[in-house]
């Protein structure tokens, strides 16, 4: 007798993985923290310990002039605070007394026909762990009567620069907010620094970001075939991570490069949407990862799409990967960002000066900044509830402003409990060889006829997620790294995410 279709399906999984159950004790933590944060602040500040923390969540945006309402994401610090997913709600926290409280939209009786239940607040108050809910017609009332001064209620609001965007954070609007004294000033530096030093619970739903998004690597690799489209590999992706992993977010719009394409860098936008065909001989360069529960991952990985790499491909691949494990294996609190960059850059130029593109001395390459010409953007990231997380430059912290170096998200010493990427990358721009090959400052290092021969490769970028421990860092992404692995990976060989992977703490490879 024939199985059951669900007990087939379930048989044949590809995923060895679960979605998680989502701990909202991690937002009890993520508020008492920033509240801790907060009251050390006001008192070396001598100012009172009272007022209220309040954020504005995400609203639904429909698109354009329509009625079509785009998939609603939550706006990140209100996620970090209160982990809601539904729109239009605010939330405040108590200064005083460390008191949570949700306000949620008062919805026509029209919801229940189209959307589905209302929820009561007490549905709220359970789901979401917090002390208190009300209507958002009732902030300027409740925050009034449960504030322990006879003084106008103060309120701190978030506003600040996103130094990766040059965004500012929007603070909070609403009906009745000049009957509150502002502060526009304290908060966002000090929920920024609680982002960037993740808790237990939150690394374990980073992890499970990796892990899907691992699995979801290794399907592709294993999928891939000479004269498939870009976007079926971006697809394949898609699917796995949501459909074993219950991701319905993707962390950022997918880079799903081959051949040429893969030098370029945010490649995958409208203009370029991942529908080359790919031929026999092209490289890929895919750039994807999941989201869970509002966290991230941001995995590169780089293969032939025949499945056997050539010597040339060998020479780029290994000369990121050696770039890749060089700064890994160097991870540890106290270390610069900026000095890793540079390493990778090193070992790169060392590389190519090995496979004969280069000649010359490679510190005096790193005086003219030819790195930057191979590797323009920065080594890495913070990564969080965004994937290019918040908190990459201290207020009054210097940007480097040399190539390369000027591109780079963070230049801050690592600490314990940061999560942040690692993705060196050698690329073949045009944009970016041809002045450095004419310029008399740079052109002596180049082998023009070793470069050309190159022209249309594209590039290569490795990139693994790391959080940093007390001693060195663990590589969160799980996926084949070395030229054999990905061919063995490539012809069907098994793979296992609960494989050890690089780290600097126990040592080095598997």
């Amino acid at each position: 007798m024939a199985k059951p279709r669900e007990a087939t399906a379930m048989a044949s999984s590809p995923s060895s993985l679960s979605p998680p159950e989502i701990p909202m004790e991690l937002h009890e933590i993520n508020r008492s923290k920033l509240i801790k944060y907060l009251r050390e602040h006001l008192c070396h500040s001598s100012r009172p310990l009272q007022g209220f923390v309040l954020l504005q969540g995400g609203e639904e945006q429909n698109r354009y002039c329509t009625d079509h309402a785009e998939l609603f994401r939550q706006e990140s610090y209100f996620a970090y605070l209160f982990g809601v997913r539904e729109p239009s709600f605010y939330g405040a926290i108590d200064v005083a007394t460390g008191e949570s409280i949700l306000f949620a939209p008062r919805l026509s009786a029209e919801y229940a026909v189209w959307l589905g239940e209302i929820k009561p607040l007490s549905y709220f108050k359970e789901r979401y762990m917090v002390s208190k809910v009300f209507y958002t017609d009732e902030i300027v009332k409740v925050l009034h009567d449960q504030y322990h001064s006879s003084e106008k209620p103060l309120l701190f609001l978030l506003h600040g620069l996103n130094t990766d965007s040059n965004n500012f954070s929007k603070p909070a609007e609403f009906e009745g907010i000049e009957k509150f004294e502002m502060d526009l000033n304290t908060l966002h530096p000090l929920l920024t620094e609680c982002r960037v030093f993740k808790s237990d619970l939150e690394l374990s739903l980073i992890q499970f970001a990796n892990d899907i998004s691992s699995e979801a690597h290794v399907q592709v690799m294993r999928k891939t075939r000479v004269g498939m489209k870009e976007y079926q590999l971006e697809s394949t992706f898609l699917h796995h991570t949501y459909m074993y992993g219950g991701c319905r977010h993707c962390s950022y719009t997918c880079i799903c490069a081959t051949g040429e394409n893969s030098s370029v860098l945010h490649y995958g936008h409208a203009a370029a949407p991942n529908d080359r065909i790919f031929q026999d001989g092209d490289m890929a360069l895919l750039d994807m990862g999941a989201e869970y529960h509002f966290y991230g991952s941001d995995i590169t990985c780089s293969f032939p799409v025949n499945g056997k790499f050539t010597s040339d491909q060998c020479l780029v691949y290994n000369a990121v990967l050696d770039a890749h494990n060089a700064v890994v294996s160097s991870m540890k609190p106290g270390v610069s960002w900026v000095d890793m960059h540079k390493k990778a850059e090193i070992t790169i130029l060392e590389a190519l000066k090995k496979g004969g593109l280069l000649v010359g001395d490679v510190d005096d390459m790193m005086v003219e900044r030819l790195g930057a010409v191979f590797m323009p953007h920065g080594l890495g990231h913070f990564l969080g509830l965004d994937t290019h997380d918040p908190g990459g430059f201290l207020k009054g912290a210097k940007r480097p402003g040399e190539p390369g170096l000027k591109a780079l998200r963070t230049s801050r010493e690592l600490q314990e409990r940061m999560v942040i990427t690692v993705e060196p990358g050698c690329y073949f721009i045009d944009a970016l060889l041809v002045p450095a090959m004419e310029s008399s400052n740079t052109s002596k290092f180049f082998v023009p006829e070793e470069i050309n021969r190159f022209k249309g490769f594209g590039g290569v970028r490795i990139e693994s997620d790391l959080r940093v421990t007390a001693n060195g860092c663990v590589n969160m992404t799980k996926v084949p790294r070395e030229t054999s692995e990905i061919e063995a990976v490539m012809a069907g060989g098994p793979w296992s995410i609960k494989n050890p992977i690089i780290c600097s703490e126990n040592g080095g490879k598997r």
